[in-house]
């Protein structure tokens, strides 16, 4: 199941309020998640800003080459 940005986006906030607040637990809707500690929330954001960034970036339509011979 891929995620789009603004679901992301969403779950990355909802993240980092979460920490901030120094909460290690998180619920969202029906789904409760219980971090360890700090470090796993961290790296669970990363992931999340990874994954954004994978989203929204824009992929080039075409790709030229060009070449020579250097003379």
């Amino acid at each position: 199941m891929a995620l789009d940005a603004t679901e992301l986006e969403t779950l990355r906030d909802a993240l980092v309020r979460a920490r901030a607040k120094g909460a290690r637990e998180l619920q969202m809707g029906n789904e409760r998640v219980r971090y360890g500690s700090d470090a796993e929330m961290a790296s669970a954001i990363a992931d999340l800003d990874a994954r954004l960034r994978q989203t929204t970036s824009a992929r080039p339509s075409t790709i030229r080459f060009s070449s020579s011979k250097g003379m």
